[in-house]
């Protein structure tokens, strides 16, 4: 299947920045399923300044705002095909050494919640445990559109019982690790069947498991990835894979706009 993305990611401020950098993980790369036959990033009130591979393997865009502006504009545009492994992807490659996804961090330390979750989870969990355990997570932490906070961990979206895209990865992060697997934290993008036109970026989870490496499961829809994900940026958790952070001097009142497409060509 061929896929066509646009992103867009408008800033607007009350007053001028002075000075400011964002780094942009907004590109996909050639790799594993998928085949970026084109993409594009295009800058309105700054620019770019360099591109890069991080050490998660994401190419990395650094932007710069232009001198007091009030707007500025990122906008990324591309196709990409993508064929059906059934959410296998295979060996880690890379330039962060495999061991490092096994280890937690402050989004995705295992708590009570997350070991009540895997409590008649034995070692070595496979393909059918690991759904089995993504049900198990959908079924404790309903999904609920706007119900979490940006910092929330993997606990506070158990105790809360109730979370987003971003907190059921977390969640099954925290618990695979808990089971001494490797786990990594994706954003991407996901064609939806209901509408073309989407506000952010969808996440899910890939775990490593032995003898077939990388597998993906997207909890929040209780499916592996099949051809209308996009992968874009991996990490540790949401920080590592973030479309787009950084810094500012100046710059007031800021507000954030973000128009997606995505659309089977």
């Amino acid at each position: 299947m061929r896929l066509r993305i646009e992103h867009t990611t408008t800033y607007h401020f009350g007053t001028g920045v002075i000075y400011g950098l964002q780094q942009l993980r907004k590109t996909p790369k050639t790799s594993y399923n998928q085949f970026v036959t084109r993409w594009e990033t295009r800058i309105d009130g700054g620019r770019k300044e360099v591109s890069f591979e991080d050490h998660h393997h994401n190419t990395t865009e650094l932007i710069s705002f232009d001198p007091n502006t009030t707007d500025l504009s990122a906008t990324s545009e591309g196709e990409v095909e993508i064929t059906d492994n059934a959410g296998i992807l295979g060996p880690h490659h890379g330039l962060a050494p495999l061991w490092l996804y096994a280890m937690p961090t402050p989004r995705t330390e295992a708590g009570p919640g997350s070991r009540a979750l895997i409590r008649d989870i034995g070692a070595a969990p496979g393909i059918a445990e690991l759904h089995a355990l993504s049900d198990r997570i959908r079924t404790e932490v309903p999904y609920t559109l706007g119900a979490s906070e940006p910092d929330w961990t993997a606990e506070d979206a158990i105790t809360a019982a109730k979370g987003v895209c971003q907190d059921h990865t977390h969640i099954f992060i925290a618990c695979v690790r808990a089971l001494k697997l490797p786990a990594r934290y994706v954003s991407g993008y996901l064609m939806l069947n209901e509408t073309t036109t989407q506000d952010a970026m969808h996440a899910w989870a890939e775990a490593h498991i032995e003898g077939l490496g990388w597998v993906g499961f997207d909890v929040s829809n209780g499916v592996s990835p099949d051809t209308r994900y996009v992968r874009v940026a991996t990490g540790l958790d949401y920080s590592d894979a973030a479309p787009i952070s950084g810094t500012r001097i100046g710059g007031a009142s800021e507000e954030l706009h973000v128009r997606i497409n995505v659309v089977q060509q």
